[in-house]
Protein backbone atom coordinates (compact mmCIF):
# COMPACT_ATOMS: atom_id res chain seq x y z
CA UNK A 1 0.00 0.00 0.00
CA UNK A 2 1.33 3.41 -0.91
CA UNK A 3 1.49 6.10 1.69
CA UNK A 4 -1.54 8.42 1.44
CA UNK A 5 -1.10 12.15 0.69
CA UNK A 6 0.23 14.08 3.71
CA UNK A 7 -2.89 16.26 3.87
CA UNK A 8 -5.34 13.33 3.95
CA UNK A 9 -7.35 11.98 6.89
CA UNK A 10 -5.85 8.53 6.28
CA UNK A 11 -2.32 9.91 6.58
CA UNK A 12 -3.26 11.47 9.92
CA UNK A 13 -4.61 8.12 11.15
CA UNK A 14 -1.58 6.18 9.90
CA UNK A 15 0.92 8.44 11.64
CA UNK A 16 -0.59 8.40 15.13
CA UNK A 17 0.85 5.93 17.61
CA UNK A 18 -0.32 5.62 21.22
CA UNK A 19 3.27 5.32 22.46
CA UNK A 20 6.79 4.46 21.42
CA UNK A 21 7.80 0.84 21.08
CA UNK A 22 10.78 -0.82 22.74
CA UNK A 23 13.57 -3.22 21.72
CA UNK A 24 13.18 -6.35 23.86
CA UNK A 25 15.76 -8.64 22.22
CA UNK A 26 18.58 -8.47 19.66
CA UNK A 27 19.96 -11.38 17.66
CA UNK A 28 22.69 -11.79 15.05
CA UNK A 29 22.81 -14.57 12.47
CA UNK A 30 26.52 -14.94 11.66
CA UNK A 31 26.05 -17.29 8.71
CA UNK A 32 23.55 -19.29 6.72
CA UNK A 33 22.12 -21.91 9.06
CA UNK A 34 24.43 -20.83 11.89
CA UNK A 35 22.88 -20.50 15.34
CA UNK A 36 21.47 -17.08 16.18
CA UNK A 37 23.51 -15.27 18.81
CA UNK A 38 21.54 -13.18 21.32
CA UNK A 39 23.33 -9.92 22.18
CA UNK A 40 22.64 -6.87 24.35
CA UNK A 41 23.62 -4.41 21.62
CA UNK A 42 24.58 -4.24 17.97
CA UNK A 43 25.95 -1.75 15.46
CA UNK A 44 23.91 -0.85 12.37
CA UNK A 45 25.85 0.27 9.30
CA UNK A 46 24.23 2.68 6.81
CA UNK A 47 23.05 0.90 3.66
CA UNK A 48 24.37 -2.43 4.90
CA UNK A 49 22.77 -3.94 8.01
CA UNK A 50 24.00 -5.13 11.38
CA UNK A 51 27.68 -5.86 11.94
CA UNK A 52 28.15 -9.59 12.42
CA UNK A 53 24.88 -10.55 10.71
CA UNK A 54 24.76 -12.54 7.47
CA UNK A 55 22.32 -10.14 5.77
CA UNK A 56 24.81 -7.37 5.17
CA UNK A 57 25.40 -5.82 1.79
CA UNK A 58 23.32 -6.43 -1.34
CA UNK A 59 20.39 -4.02 -1.64
CA UNK A 60 20.15 -3.35 2.08
CA UNK A 61 16.35 -3.82 1.93
CA UNK A 62 16.68 -6.65 4.42
CA UNK A 63 19.46 -5.07 6.49
CA UNK A 64 17.48 -5.52 9.72
CA UNK A 65 14.58 -7.85 10.41
CA UNK A 66 12.10 -7.10 13.17
CA UNK A 67 9.29 -9.10 14.74
CA UNK A 68 6.62 -7.96 17.14
CA UNK A 69 6.83 -9.38 20.67
CA UNK A 70 3.04 -9.45 20.89
CA UNK A 71 2.97 -11.99 18.04
CA UNK A 72 5.20 -14.54 19.78
CA UNK A 73 2.36 -15.99 21.93
CA UNK A 74 0.12 -16.29 18.85
CA UNK A 75 2.87 -18.05 16.86
CA UNK A 76 3.47 -20.32 19.84
CA UNK A 77 -0.22 -21.23 20.05
CA UNK A 78 -0.64 -21.72 16.30
CA UNK A 79 2.46 -23.91 16.02
CA UNK A 80 1.39 -26.11 18.93
CA UNK A 81 4.54 -25.53 20.96
CA UNK A 82 4.83 -24.64 24.64
CA UNK A 83 7.21 -21.80 23.67
CA UNK A 84 8.65 -20.24 20.53
CA UNK A 85 11.73 -18.11 21.11
CA UNK A 86 13.17 -15.30 18.97
CA UNK A 87 16.17 -17.53 18.24
CA UNK A 88 13.87 -20.00 16.47
CA UNK A 89 12.33 -17.26 14.30
CA UNK A 90 15.76 -15.87 13.26
CA UNK A 91 14.88 -12.18 13.33
CA UNK A 92 17.29 -9.44 14.46
CA UNK A 93 15.04 -7.41 16.74
CA UNK A 94 12.04 -8.27 18.87
CA UNK A 95 10.05 -5.08 19.41
CA UNK A 96 7.06 -4.49 21.68
CA UNK A 97 4.54 -1.70 22.05
CA UNK A 98 4.30 -0.48 18.44
CA UNK A 99 2.62 -2.19 15.46
CA UNK A 100 5.44 -3.00 13.04
CA UNK A 101 3.17 -3.32 10.01
CA UNK A 102 2.33 0.38 10.45
CA UNK A 103 6.02 1.15 9.83
CA UNK A 104 6.12 -0.46 6.37
CA UNK A 105 7.16 2.21 3.86
CA UNK A 106 7.94 4.60 6.69
CA UNK A 107 11.02 5.85 8.49
CA UNK A 108 11.48 5.07 12.14
CA UNK A 109 14.18 5.40 14.73
CA UNK A 110 15.48 2.59 16.93
CA UNK A 111 17.72 4.25 19.48
CA UNK A 112 20.15 6.31 17.40
CA UNK A 113 19.56 4.29 14.20
CA UNK A 114 17.25 5.48 11.42
CA UNK A 115 15.49 2.66 9.57
CA UNK A 116 12.97 2.47 6.76
CA UNK A 117 10.46 -0.38 6.66
CA UNK A 118 10.79 -2.01 3.24
CA UNK A 119 8.60 -5.13 3.22
CA UNK A 120 6.89 -7.69 5.39
CA UNK A 121 9.36 -10.31 6.65
CA UNK A 122 7.53 -13.36 5.39
CA UNK A 123 8.48 -16.75 6.79
CA UNK A 124 10.71 -19.09 4.82
CA UNK A 125 10.61 -22.85 4.43
CA UNK A 126 13.05 -23.19 7.36
CA UNK A 127 10.14 -22.51 9.71
CA UNK A 128 8.66 -25.86 8.72
CA UNK A 129 11.85 -27.55 9.97
CA UNK A 130 12.13 -25.31 13.04
CA UNK A 131 8.50 -25.59 14.18
CA UNK A 132 7.35 -28.80 12.50
CA UNK A 133 4.52 -29.34 10.03
CA UNK A 134 2.48 -26.16 9.65
CA UNK A 135 5.26 -23.97 11.04
CA UNK A 136 5.30 -21.85 7.89
CA UNK A 137 1.59 -21.14 8.16
CA UNK A 138 1.79 -20.52 11.92
CA UNK A 139 3.95 -17.46 11.20
CA UNK A 140 2.21 -16.13 8.08
CA UNK A 141 1.04 -12.57 8.62
CA UNK A 142 3.11 -12.27 11.80
CA UNK A 143 6.65 -12.62 10.43
CA UNK A 144 7.50 -8.99 11.09
CA UNK A 145 9.17 -6.33 8.99
CA UNK A 146 12.34 -5.96 6.92
CA UNK A 147 14.09 -2.61 7.06
CA UNK A 148 17.00 -0.81 5.47
CA UNK A 149 19.51 1.20 7.51
CA UNK A 150 19.39 4.88 6.51
CA UNK A 151 21.60 6.14 9.36
CA UNK A 152 23.80 3.74 11.28
CA UNK A 153 24.66 3.66 14.94
CA UNK A 154 24.22 1.60 18.07
CA UNK A 155 21.14 -0.45 18.97
CA UNK A 156 20.53 -1.60 22.53
CA UNK A 157 17.95 -3.62 24.39
CA UNK A 158 15.53 -1.09 25.88
CA UNK A 159 15.93 1.45 23.06
CA UNK A 160 12.79 3.28 21.98
CA UNK A 161 11.22 2.53 18.58
CA UNK A 162 9.50 5.63 17.19
CA UNK A 163 8.00 6.68 13.87
CA UNK A 164 9.81 9.62 12.29
CA UNK A 165 7.99 12.10 10.06
CA UNK A 166 9.77 12.18 6.69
Amino acid sequence: MRNPPPDSDLHALMTQFPRAGRVDWIGLRPGRGAPVRAVDNAVAVTGVGLEGDRYTGASGKRGVTLIQAEHLPAITALSGHAEVTPVTLRRNLVVSGIPLIALKGRRFRVGEVLLEGTAPCDPCSKMEAALGPGGYNAIRGMGGLCARVLEGGALRIGDAVEWVDA
